[in-house]
Formats: C-alpha cells, sequence, structure tokens
C-alpha cells in the first residue's frame, strides 16, 4: 500500500507530464471541437510528446485516453465525434497517464465560453473541496477526516456529494488500495502513514447527490438532469503533511501550507 521513496520520484514524474497535458488543454479553443477531437488531440500529446501511454486506454476494455463528463454527466462520459462543446458547457476531463510503470491520474473542469454564474460557482466550489481535502492529508490523519473536509465545505455551499465513486490508491496499477471516500466523520477510517499515494476527486452535484449509469455501461449522469463538476489530483502523504503530484502549472504558486511543491452510499463506491 505504501510506496518506496524512488517509486514516488517515478509516480511524481508521470504527474509532472500528466499536469503537462492539462496545459496543453488550457491552450486549446474548445467552443466548436467534439469530445472526440479533445480525446484524439490528448492521445497523440501523450503518446507524441510525450512519450507515455495513455493508462485508460484498454483499462476494463474502455477505448479512450480521457473521460468527457460534459454538464449533467458525473463522470466516465465516452468522447463522441458528435458531441459538440458550446459556449456555456462545463466538462470535466479525467486523464490517467502512465510513465516507467507508473501512473498518474488527474481531472480538471474546464468553463466553455461564456458560463452562467451559478454553473461557475458550482465549478469554484468544486475545486475548493477538492483542496479541503488535499489540505487534510497528512501523517496519523485519517481518511475519514480528508471526506469529511470535502462534504462539509461542500453541504455548506448547498451542494451534495456524490457517494457510489471515490478516490483510490494508485501506482503501478490505475486503481489500488485505499478506497478514499469523498464524506466522512472526522477520526475514523484508515490512518494515513508516510509513503501512501492516492487519488483525490469529488464529484458535486447543484441538485440531489442520486446518479445513474447510461445504456453504454460508463457513462454516469445526474438522475435530476443537474450539473455536475468534479476535480482530481494525485497525493502521496509525505513525513510532514502531503505532496500533490499532479500539480500544474497555475496552481504552482498557492498550495497552501503543509503542502509541499514539487521539486520543479452503504453500496460500496466504485473507483473514480
Amino acid at each position: 500500500m505504501t510506496k518506496r521513496p524512488e517509486e514516488i520520484v517515478l509516480m511524481a514524474e508521470a504527474g509532472r507530464l500528466l499536469a503537462g497535458v492539462f496545459g496543453y488543454l488550457d491552450r486549446l479553443q474548445l467552443i466548436g471541437m467534439s469530445t472526440m477531437e479533445v480525446n484524439d488531440l490528448v492521445d497523440a500529446y501523450i503518446v507524441d510528446a510525450l512519450k507515455a501511454r495513455p493508462a485508460s486506454k484498454g483499462q476494463y476494455g474502455y477505448a479512450y485516453a480521457l473521460n468527457a463528463s460534459r454538464n449533467h454527466v458525473v463522470c466516465h462520459g465516452v468522447p463522441a465525434p458528435d458531441e459538440i462543446l458550446k459556449s456555456g458547457d462545463i466538462v470535466n476531463f479525467d486523464i490517467t497517464l502512465e510513465k516507467n510503470g507508473y501512473i498518474a491520474d488527474s481531472s480538471k473542469t474546464y468553463l466553455v465560453g461564456e458560463v452562467s454564474p451559478m454553473a461557475k460557482r458550482l465549478v469554484q466550489v468544486s475545486y475548493e473541496a477538492m483542496w479541503k481535502g488535499i489540505r487534510a492529508v497528512r501523517p496519523g490523519a485519517r481518511l475519514g477526516d480528508v471526506g469529511h473536509a470535502i462534504e462539509r465545505h461542500a453541504r455548506r455551499h448547498g451542494y451534495s456529494v456524490v457517494r457510489e465513486y471515490c478516490g483510490h490508491g494508485i501506482g503501478r496499477e490505475m486503481h489500488e488500495e485505499p478506497q478514499v471516500l469523498h464524506w466522512g466523520k472526522p477520526q475514523t477510517g484508515l490512518m494515513l502513514r508516510e509513503g501512501m499515494v492516492f487519488t483525490i476527486e469529488p464529484m458535486l452535484n447543484q441538485g440531489r447527490r442520486a446518479v445513474r449509469t447510461e445504456d453504454d455501461g460508463w457513462t454516469v449522469v445526474t438522475q435530476d438532469g443537474q450539473l455536475s463538476a468534479q476535480f482530481e489530483h494525485t497525493v502521496a502523504v509525505t513525513r510532514h503533511g502531503v505532496r500533490v503530484l499532479t500539480l500544474r502549472t497555475e496552481e504552482g504558486l498557492v498550495p497552501p501550507t503543509g503542502i509541499e511543491k514539487p521539486a520543479q452510499s452503504r453500496k460500496s463506491p466504485r473507483l473514480g
């Protein structure tokens, strides 16, 4: 479950490359693009520019380099050539990358063109909720502390947290132990130890937390049709706190105290 220092070095390299993929996405003009076009560009960028592997491609039979979850899609949205991004949309791109045998996992919700204030607020609070969870990570803390910090922030702003999907340990495999719930009670759950590496990836809904899976077997949507947003980072527990292995360029100057910068439902939730 814990990683050796040399393994975390390799995971940090995968995380650095993955952060660069989001830098590439940031430069795209998303309006008018199909989610399949975005997928194909990201696939080529990972393989050709970064000499790495899109880790989701072929995992569990999935055929693409990313998930594209638009508006009321909570997670696992399948890219499609006829799904055209338009001004006013929000869309989460969830990407995994493998380099030198180790995997990093991250996602970001994008505002496409002119987005409503309500949608912007949901996206902003979702981003803040992820960071609330990250700030709770340190040796001796418990996973319940992480989940509690996330759900408390979401509920304070009037949003619900999806419970059917969760964060997860990661390393040579995309999904490892432990499961990282995005709700919980303080001082409960697994105690965190130096060397643990896992994702924190809360999904917040405007309305009720209930979700359903569409007929394709992948795409998860809100039952009430309201918007959902998500952010995700891969983190490592360090001796004194936490290191975000997938930290993006625009975040490099803002990690709060205790976060180390890089050197440069009752049903068992499913993994994000």
